[in-house]
């Protein structure tokens, strides 16, 4: 299981805000941004902070962010329809599956497997929420069905995949080097004391 001191965990937390805030300001700048980091900020929260009130504080920043950027960023709030309240259930399922598999991890290949499926589950859960109620409740389609609803899926569903792909590897490249720097330290003092 994974354990950090409460110092590390609001290290952690800033960084994620942080993170949350440079990446989601692509509502106003140019294509010169980093993709938005918000679907792998949610999953690396349920990971590395053990309290769950992180959850409705970053809930409420990517809120925040979405509203400045229709209100006073000048970006279309096409998206700001009754089926926003769907990234509810669409983060909270990536918080969720962080928190499975924080209860498994170990500094071993055998976790890649818990990794692996909670990434899947929490991914596939966040689609459904967030495209699926867009797609069926958001008032912006005409007619729907489910056979374009998947043709959708299909079109969008890689791009996400892609952006939390990219942040789970820099953060799986960093977690590695300070967990083998900390084994180190340990070993060192280990053998000097």
């Amino acid at each position: 299981m994974l354990t950090l001191s409460t110092r590390n965990q609001m290290a952690i937390g800033l960084l994620l805000a942080s993170l949350m805030i440079l990446t989601r300001s692509h509502h106003f700048a140019s294509a010169h941004n980093l993709a938005d980091a918000s679907w792998a900020i949610f999953f690396l929260a349920g990971v590395y902070l053990r309290s769950a009130w992180p959850l409705p504080g970053f809930f409420a920043l990517s809120w925040a962010l979405d509203f400045s950027a229709y209100t006073w960023g000048g970006v279309s709030d096409f998206c700001i329809t009754p089926a926003y309240g769907f990234l509810l259930p669409a983060y909270g399922s990536l918080w969720l599956a962080g928190r499975w598999y924080a209860k498994r991890h170990q500094f071993a290949w055998r976790t890649v497997l818990p990794l692996s499926l909670s990434i899947m589950a929490g991914l596939t859960l966040c689609e459904l929420f967030s495209s699926g109620g867009f797609y069926f409740f958001s008032g912006r389609f005409a007619e729907t069905s489910l056979v374009e609803f998947g043709e959708r899926l299909i079109q969008y569903f890689p791009l996400y995949i892609e952006s939390f792909v990219f942040y789970m590897g820099i953060t799986i490249v960093i977690h590695a080097l300070f967990t083998l720097m900390v084994q180190q330290l340990n070993a060192r003092s280990t053998t000097t004391g």
